[in-house]
């Protein structure tokens, strides 16, 4: 018996007659990235198509209203294309913009001073756990960020746990940084 390679597999699946709409939405996917500018397609992502309306995700709401002003010549140049089966519009919405990056999309993101990596990912609460007053609730918040603060470098003036990329920008915290600006009018940029 010989072995087929998954490239091979996935290629005979997808030309079962099942498939359509996923080749429908495949073809639609890659003439995409064609008919918008490069500086724009890397803020959208085509989701799906249901009822002959492509939903594509946006990385926010200004890109969503942004594109929706352009949606008539978007689904011209799209039926243009395809007219045998034709869509009969877009919509736009940065709703289901995280749901659809992959993680070689966020590496690509640049990072903020602020983020910082946790050794260990604090674990999920479980059903009974969950806060029942408001009381709970803020002690559980003080112990989470009690222990993720754990192990940070201080802010050389408030001696408070701080994110390295921030010591690293600002020399302070944010907050002590901002206060800094504020006193001198002086933001460093």
């Amino acid at each position: 018996m010989a072995f087929n390679s998954l490239d091979h597999l996935l290629t005979a699946l997808q030309k079962q007659p099942g498939w359509d709409q996923y080749q429908r939405y495949c073809r639609v996917h890659q003439y995409w990235h064609q008919i918008l500018d490069p500086k724009t397609v890397i803020y959208t992502k085509p989701l799906y198509i249901q009822r002959n309306v492509l939903l594509v995700a946006t990385s926010s709401a200004v890109w969503a209203q942004h594109l929706s002003l352009q949606r008539y010549s978007l689904l011209e140049k799209i039926n243009a294309q395809f007219p045998t089966e034709p869509l009969v519009d877009i919509r736009f919405s940065s709703a289901r913009w995280h749901d659809s990056q992959s993680v070689a999309d966020t590496s690509v993101a640049s990072s903020h001073p602020s983020d910082i990596e946790l050794p260990n990912p604090i674990s999920q609460t479980s059903s009974d756990e969950l806060a029942t007053t408001p009381q709970t609730a803020f002690q559980r918040w003080r112990e989470l960020m009690k222990a993720r603060s754990q192990g940070l470098p201080l802010c050389p003036q408030c001696l408070c746990p701080t994110p390295p990329g921030e010591l690293k920008r600002w020399s302070l915290c944010m907050h002590c940084a901002t206060r800094q600006w504020t006193t001198n009018s002086s933001y460093p940029g």
